[in-house]
């Protein structure tokens, strides 16, 4: 099972200043580095709503984790995650007419692995265009495949190395109370993230003292 959240970055530092104090608290612990990780997020829009007045079109994310390099994910807002293989970016072309891509939407999460005992943790920057927007933390529990039995578990080392910025449960483990944690409960955890990093992304400057 798995947790994803967002680390704030700390006061007077930059994005990757804060990714490198969270790896040097990881070393400290005793965790290995074990390779790099890559999560990406494609937005489309149901080509039909566009420019209807009133009306929003649904969105589709098109993701890929490389963790699952054969696989590309589809999943709608509070909707179906739909696994499926990785032919499946070609045939979002073919379907252009439906599906519109929103290129300046794309976003992604890359960085370092680390293996500590039976956890793994992935560090990544989160970027949007050329700039770096925010930090992601996933954590695994590697024996554990039901999510409720093991968060206790998981926020506890969390806690060892994010300190006051450890998440609450994830709502994908309220969902699924006994049952098998998959590949798409992480995805759905990216989505709400990316989500979560783009709306801070839109808060109008005049705001902001």
């Amino acid at each position: 099972a798995r947790s994803v959240s967002q680390v704030p970055v700390a006061e007077g530092k930059s994005v990757q200043q804060t990714v490198e104090l969270l790896a040097r608290r990881l070393e400290a612990l005793g965790a290995d580095k074990q390779g790099t990780f890559g999560v990406d997020c494609e937005t489309y829009h149901t080509a039909g709503a566009i420019g209807t007045q009133g009306q929003t079109g649904k969105l589709m994310y098109v993701m890929h984790n490389s963790e699952y390099p054969l696989s590309c994910f589809a999943l709608f807002e509070n909707g179906p995650c739909l696994v499926a293989d990785a032919n499946f970016d070609t045939l979002m072309v073919k379907l252009k007419g439906f599906f519109q891509n929103a290129k300046a939407n794309k976003i992604e999460s890359r960085g370092t692995r680390y293996q500590y005992c039976d956890f793994l943790v992935k560090l990544g920057t989160v970027t949007m265009g050329p700039s770096a927007r925010g930090i992601s933390v996933e954590v695994e529990y590697c024996p554990c495949v039901i999510a409720n039995d093991c968060w206790n578990l998981l926020m506890e080392f969390m806690q060892s190395f994010m300190g006051s910025h450890t998440p609450g449960i994830p709502s994908v483990f309220g969902a699924k109370h006994d049952s098998v944690y998959s590949p798409g409960d992480t995805m759905v955890q990216y989505m709400e993230l990316f989500n979560k990093i783009r709306k801070q992304q839109q808060v109008p400057v005049a705001g902001i003292r």
